[in-house]
């Protein structure tokens, strides 16, 4: 993934002149020639002719800077489902004291009637402000007289007086783009982080310099303040992509906007006139423990909390050690709380509320559960992270925005625990899959540090035994699989969810119409902490007047179809962990019939090591020996590998389809 960083020194960066491309639409006239795209995808419901973003800074007469960031986009309606894409929402920022608002908002549809262009306008009773948050508002509207092959087209400003929101742009949707364009002027006075995403190349990318007027607040020799106005720098930086493909989700991909055409910018350093300077972008560190010392995080942890105590008491009894008083206080926070939310940072109430209602987010559960053990002396410290959908986290560069997620951690330099009581199928040292998504913080008071949730320390183990007798109707044997701990965690989730019954009529429809399951045996459901196991008997008819009967020796557990199917792949493939699966059988051979063909035994290494793929058959006098084992070392593959990560799983698929073939003996 491409992540280019830059630092934008306002004083140092020049560039003469401007490039000769221009934003190819006049925002607010659009003529009948306008409707003519050319040719676009069939799968396409929309595209977006040209969008236009830029930030400016300018001063108030006391010298603050106001960023005003001008939005204009046109887009072309194509299909109905692409309706959605004619709702726009634009989130302001506010604070007790100042909030960000909008100006000069405009929007309208554009309709081809009668060979004429019919613009019908949005009006202001149709913009709609809600409340998310105690920090953001959000202004939303919908094009009026929507149809297929409408042009739709907004612009408007929006002004804020924080100077760390500088306006991130997104170049890349979910619908393509002819023109995209952002441009940057930022003043002298301040320096910005820019962060640079995705794989596509800019078709413009330059930079300039120019003076601009800016107001500040002087003392006098009466050492009162009074306005001046001051010549500075300003460095404006110009980005354009053109025909942008739409961001399109591919197959094990963690989050598709780790991928997407991107800019955003951090607030690095404030150097005013008057002297002096504040630095903006803080250390992991002072940052950890900022939070630790939040009323809306860590506050409460070391508080005296003495509401728990006596439950604490009764689910602790008889523990022999610090690990054993864990895992009773882990189980019981698990088995009896209800998560209502998996993607938060922050408590919305005091853990004494989230104890006394049995609920909370993910975030509110674990910190509650990190209270409990540090209530009986056991050290446990918040883990934030960014789970696998919401994209990766910057490590360099602290920013909480990123993160989503808290589990906890307990242990010492030898061994460590990483809890997340927030799921009623986790059990004790296991996070759930979304969890490895690389970067992560621990949070304490004195030394907060990074960890990695890596994929490829993640293990599923899959085995299943078959063994089938014959007997006068065929063959009937018995079935018997450990899935791994994750695909457990799943089996368990739907039985939970539509019931046992369900689950094995699942199981049975894998199965062909003369192969029937029965007498299902499914141990260690409602207990995490011990492995799944699913076993059943088979019984295989056979129609002894049959001359030839064909086999597959991988029955219900094949692989059906490949999962890399596409013709090619942009992203990088990014699977939940690595893979070993075990699968063996051992048949009798049907009564009165002879092996005549079986498929040939093979070995296919995969990346030099990385994988492999073993096919081992072997056929006796009486009965038939038979191994399958796929195994996968890694869990995440650059797009260059998946040519050959695209043919090994084919060959696999391929390999599981072949059959025994038997012929009745003379």
């Amino acid at each position: 993934m491409k992540h280019i960083i830059v630092i934008l020194f306002g004083c140092l960066v020049f560039r003469a002149g401007r490039a000769q491309d221009k934003l190819p639409v006049r925002f607010g006239i659009v003529t009948t020639q306008d409707f003519d795209i050319g040719k676009t995808d069939s799968t396409t419901g929309a595209i977006i002719i040209a969008e236009y973003g830029e930030s400016s800074f300018s001063s108030d007469i006391k010298g603050n800077f106001i960023i005003t960031f001008t939005h204009s986009c046109r887009m072309r309606i194509i299909k109905r489902s692409a309706f959605d894409a004619a709702t726009v929402a634009i989130p302001l920022f506010m604070t007790s004291s100042a909030q960000e608002h909008i100006e000069k908002l405009k929007a309208s549809t554009y309709n081809l009637e009668n060979g004429k262009v019919v613009e019908t306008r949005l009006e202001d009773k149709e913009v709609f402000t809600d409340k998310l948050s105690k920090e953001y508002l959000r202004k939303k509207f919908a094009f009026p007289a929507l149809k297929e092959g409408s042009i739709v087209e907004y612009t408007y400003k929006q002004v804020s007086p924080f100077i760390f929101n500088l306006q991130p742009w997104t170049f890349q949707r979910q619908y393509p783009c002819l023109w995209s364009e952002y441009q940057l002027g930022v003043p002298d006075m301040l320096q910005y982080v820019t962060l640079s995403y995705g794989f596509l190349p800019f078709d413009i990318n330059t930079t300039e310099t120019m003076h601009s007027p800016f107001n500040y607040m002087a003392p006098n020799s009466l050492h009162q303040e009074r306005s001046q106005t001051i010549w500075g720098q300003v460095t404006t930086h110009r980005w354009v992509m053109k025909n942008v493909p739409a961001l399109k989700p591919e197959p094990f991909t963690t989050s598709p906007v780790n991928y997407q055409s991107r800019l955003e910018f951090q607030l690095a350093r404030y150097s005013p006139r008057s002297g002096g300077g504040t630095n903006f972008i803080d250390s992991w560190d002072n940052v950890g423990k900022e939070l630790m010392k939040s009323g809306e995080f860590g506050e409460g942890l070391d508080k005296d909390n003495r509401w728990m105590d006596e439950d604490l008491k009764k689910v602790t009894a008889g523990a022999a050690n610090d690990v054993e008083r864990a895992q009773m206080i882990y189980t019981y926070v698990r088995d009896n709380f209800t998560c209502t939310a998996h993607n938060k940072l922050l408590l919305t109430n005091p853990l004494s509320v989230i104890y006394k209602n049995r609920n909370g987010s993910e975030a509110e559960i674990n910190l509650l559960l990190a209270a409990m053990l540090r209530h009986v002396n056991i050290a446990a410290d918040p883990v934030i992270l960014s789970t696998r959908s919401n994209g990766v986290v910057n490590s360099v560069y602290p920013s909480l925005k990123r993160f989503n997620y808290v589990v906890i951690r307990i242990g010492n330099d030898d061994v460590k625990y990483f809890l997340d009581a927030s799921e009623p199928w986790l059990s004790f040292g296991k996070l759930p899959e979304r969890c490895y998504n690389g970067y992560a913080r621990v949070l304490n008071g004195t030394d907060p540090e990074p960890v990695n949730f890596d994929p490829d320390s993640v293990r599923e183990t899959k085995i299943t035994m078959v063994i089938l007798n014959r007997d006068k109707d065929g063959l009937t044997g018995h079935l018997q699989s450990t899935p791994g701990f994750y695909e457990a965690c799943a089996d368990r989730e739907k039985i939970r969810k539509t019931g046992r019954e369900e689950f094995i009529k699942a199981i049975a429809a894998l199965y062909p119409e003369k192969t029937t399951p029965s007498d299902f045996e499914i141990d260690s459901v409602q207990h995490p902490e011990d492995p799944l196991q699913v076993a059943y008997d088979l019984h295989v008819s056979i129609d002894n007047h049959a001359d030839i009967l064909y086999f597959n020796p991988m029955m219900a557990d094949g692989m059906k179809e490949n999962p890399f199917g596409a013709a090619d792949r942009r992203f990088p493939v990014e699977m939940p962990g690595t893979t070993d699966q075990v699968y063996t059988l051992s048949m009798d051979i049907p009564e009165g019939y002879q092996v005549t063909e079986v498929p040939q035994s093979t070995k296919v290494v995969f990346k030099e090591g990385k994988g492999s793929y073993e096919y081992v058959m072997v056929p006796g006098e009486n009965n038939i020996q038979f191994r399958s084992r796929i195994r996968l070392d890694q869990a995440a593959f650059d797009p260059g590998d998946y040519d050959k990560l695209r043919d090994f799983f084919g060959y696999i698929v391929k390999k599981q389809s072949e059959q025994i073939v038997f012929k009745k003996k003379k």
